[in-house]
């Protein structure tokens, strides 16, 4: 099955853990344009990639708007929250750590 044939949450958003091992872990994550306002401060690095859609993030006070094909990468400890996204979005997420359990940017 395609990771585009699954329909989207009515509301939140659905993780799929595709590949986890010691220290990384590749997540897809399908949002809906209905999410709880949160605001993450992980002790991992994580790399995004837009998929399919679009989402606007607040990191560090700034927004960021990343489209189809777009990525970035926020360092553990960074404080962060998604302020829009559009129904349906995809996303590819990698979540790294080092051998103390702590963002390999550390």
């Amino acid at each position: 099955m395609s990771i585009f044939e699954k329909a989207s949450p009515k509301s939140g958003e659905i993780f799929e853990i595709l590949h986890k091992q010691k220290n990384i872990e590749i997540t897809h994550i399908i949002s809906s344009s209905k999410l709880q306002d949160i605001e993450y401060n992980q002790d991992k690095d994580e790399f995004v990639i837009v998929l399919e859609g679009e989402t606007v993030l607040e990191v560090e006070g700034e927004e960021v708007c990343l489209k189809r094909g777009e990525y970035l990468f926020i360092k553990a400890f960074t404080k962060h929250r998604i302020l829009k996204c559009k129904n349906g979005t995809h996303w590819f997420a990698v979540y790294m750590k080092n051998q103390n359990g702590l963002g390999v940017s550390l």
